[in-house]
C-alpha cells in the first residue's frame, strides 16, 4: 500500500477510536461540516465443535463426542455522533445494539443447574456506550465528562472490529474484564510529542455481579435505570509512538467493590471488607506495509475475595436478586499474541490480504487462600485465519481454532466468519 492509503487507515482508525478527539474547530468552519456521522457493526456465523451443555466441565466424558453446535449472532451494531460547537467545546455519543437487540436475554445459567432464566446486563432498551461533553483547551490538555470508555487494556481502547483480526474481540481481555468498559465519570487527557496520556474518575465495579468464569467481567454492570456509587475508581493510561509504526502503553484500574449496590451489608464479619480490585495491563501494536503485530498483557487482583465470595453464595436467600451467586478468585490474567502477514502487500493494489495467527492464555480464577481452584477457568487458544480488506473500512474475516482446558476436559475446536465495518457516514 502506498503511502497516503495509509495515512487514510491511520486516520479511520484514529478518528473512530473512543479515546480519541479532535481539537475544537476553528468558528469560521461551517457548522454543517462540525457534524460528525459513523458507526461499525459486525455480522458472524460460528461453528463451535463441543457441547454448550452447562454440565460438559463437570461431567467432561459424557460430552466428549457431542456434535456441536452454529450460531448466526450480530455481536455489535453502533451508530456514532459527534458534533462540534465551536470555543473548544464539542460533544461525542455511541448507541450500541449488542447481539442484534436490546441488552435482555434468556440464557442457561450454569450456576443454576441449566435452568433458563432472564438475564438484565444492564437497565435501559439499548447500551448507551459513550454520550459526553467536552472542552478542549488545547493539544495538551482536555477535559470529557459523562458516559466514556474506560480504555484498560488492549481491547477497551482498540475495539473496533478493523482493530483485531479474530472473528470475535479478543477471548482473553474480554473474559476476564469488562469489555467495552464503559462508565460515567470525568476524563482528564492530552498529547505531548509522542506521548498520550488519560487520566479517569468513576465509579467503582460491584462486587455482587463477579464470578468465577468471567472474573469482574460483569462489575460494570447495572440492572437499575441507574448505577450504584457508593465507591469511586480511577482509570489511567499511557501511550508511546515515539517510532514509526509502533505504539506501546501501559494502563490501570483501581477501586473497592464491596457494597457497591443497592444492597448493603455492614454486618461484623464484613465490616471491614473493601473488595479492592487493582488491574495493571500492557500492550502494544506494530505496523508497517507487510506486516501487523499486536499483544498484551493484563493482571488483576482482588481483595477480599473469600469473604466476597461466600458474601455472593449467600444472597440467594434474597428473593428475585440479579446476581450470579457464584465464588470469584483472588486475580485473573491474560496474555495474547496476533500477527499478520499482508499477502497483497507487493501488489501495489489498495487491498490488503492479511493471514493471522493468535495466541491467548487466560485464566479467570485463581484462587485465594482457602478456595478450592476452578480448574476449567484456564485456558489457552490457538487461532488462524484470514482477513480480506478490499476498503479500509471493511473487513471480511474467516478463522479456525481450538480452545484447550485441562486435561480431564474436552478440547472446544471452533470456526467462524463474519463481514464488519467501521467508518464515517459524514465528516
Amino acid at each position: 500500500m502506498h503511502r497516503n492509503g495509509k495515512l487514510t487507515t491511520l486516520y479511520v482508525v484514529l478518528a473512530l477510536a473512543a479515546t480519541t478527539v479532535a481539537a475544537a474547530q476553528d468558528d469560521t468552519v461551517p457548522r454543517q461540516q462540525r457534524l460528525t456521522v459513523g458507526g461499525y457493526g459486525e455480522a458472524v456465523y460460528s461453528r463451535h465443535f463441543y457441547s454448550d451443555n452447562v454440565f460438559r466441565y463437570s461431567h467432561a466424558d459424557r460430552y466428549a463426542d457431542a456434535k456441536g453446535y452454529g450460531r448466526f449472532d450480530m455481536p455489535h451494531a453502533v451508530v456514532m455522533l459527534g458534533y462540534d460547537f465551536g470555543h473548544g467545546w464539542s460533544i461525542g455519543t455511541e448507541i450500541e445494539f449488542e447481539h442484534g437487540g436490546v441488552e435482555a436475554a434468556v440464557e442457561k445459567e450454569t450456576e443454576e443447574t441449566g435452568e433458563f432464566e432472564q438475564e438484565i446486563e444492564r437497565g435501559g432498551e439499548v447500551a448507551l456506550e459513550q454520550f459526553w461533553l467536552q472542552k478542549s483547551f488545547g493539544r495538551c490538555l482536555n477535559i470529557r465528562a459523562g458516559h466514556i470508555v474506560v480504555p484498560v487494556g488492549m481491547t477497551n481502547n482498540s475495539h473496533l472490529p478493523t482493530q483485531f483480526f479474530s472473528v470475535y474481540r479478543p477471548e482473553g481481555e474480554n473474559t476476564i474484564m469488562p469489555c467495552t468498559w464503559h462508565e460515567t465519570g470525568v476524563s482528564l487527557w492530552g498529547r505531548a510529542g509522542d506521548w498520550r496520556y488519560e487520566v479517569q474518575l468513576l465509579p467503582g465495579l460491584n462486587s455482587f455481579m463477579f464470578n468465577d468464569a468471567g472474573w469482574v467481567h460483569n462489575g460494570s454492570a447495572s440492572p437499575y435505570e441507574f448505577r450504584p456509587g457508593n465507591n469511586l475508581a480511577a482509570a489511567a493510561r499511557l501511550d508511546w509512538s515515539g517510532v514509526d509504526g509502533l505504539r506501546l502503553s501501559v494502563s490501570g484500574y483501581a477501586g473497592n467493590s464491596f457494597n457497591n449496590d443497592i444492597v448493603t451489608d455492614e454486618r461484623s464479619r464484613y465490616a471491614d471488607v473493601k473488595g479492592t480490585v487493582l488491574i495493571g495491563a500492557f500492550d502494544f501494536a506494530y505496523s508497517n506495509r507487510y506486516l501487523t503485530v499486536r499483544g498484551n498483557a493484563d493482571y488483576g487482583f482482588l481483595a477480599d475475595a473469600l469473604l466476597v465470595s461466600s458474601h455472593n453464595k449467600n444472597q440467594t436467600t434474597m428473593s428475585g436478586n440479579p446476581y450470579p451467586h457464584t465464588t470469584v478468585g483472588s486475580a485473573a490474567y491474560d496474555y495474547a499474541l496476533e500477527a499478520g502477514v499482508d499477502l497483497m502487500a507487493w501488489s501495489g493494489k489498495r487491498q490488503r490480504l492479511f493471514l493471522f495467527g493468535r495466541y491467548d492464555h487466560y485464566d479467570s480464577f485463581i484462587p485465594a487462600e482457602g478456595q478450592a481452584d476452578v480448574e476449567w477457568c484456564e485456558r489457552r487458544v490457538v487461532s488462524c485465519g484470514v482477513n480480506f480488506r478490499p476498503l479500509p473500512e471493511v473487513s471480511i474475516k474467516a478463522e479456525a481454532g481450538v480452545r484447550m482446558l485441562a486435561d480431564q476436559y474436552n478440547s472446544e475446536p471452533f470456526v467462524g466468519v463474519g463481514v464488519t465495518w467501521a467508518g464515517y457516514f459524514k465528516h
